[in-house]
């Protein structure tokens, strides 16, 4: 066995082993771990209306947008629904 001396020393392995990682990631942790403009600054990010008229227009905002994609979707579909009718058309007359 190794002794009395081998035995503080793995004592003293133990004991300061965890507070030198603690103390070396615990100190100076805004200049080591940070990631320059990782967060928005606040004029970046969007703004909660808390006005009546500020929800009133945000929801007419919203509405018209999903009115707009609506439309959109369904000038698409009409598209593609024209598009197979014809298909279909050709496919019978083929027959």
């Amino acid at each position: 066995m190794g002794g009395p001396n081998l035995e503080v020393f793995k004592f003293g392995m133990y004991i300061m082993f965890p507070i030198t990682i603690m103390y070396y990631f615990g100190t100076n942790l805004d200049n080591r771990f940070t990631v320059p403009d990782f967060w928005p600054k606040p004029g970046e990010t969007h703004t909660i209306p808390f006005d009546k008229e500020e929800i009133n227009s945000e929801l007419e905002r919203l509405k018209n947008r999903r009115l707009e994609v609506r439309a959109r979707r369904l000038q698409t579909e009409a598209a593609l629904g024209q598009g197979r009718a014809q298909q279909e058309a050709r496919a019978k007359e083929d027959e």
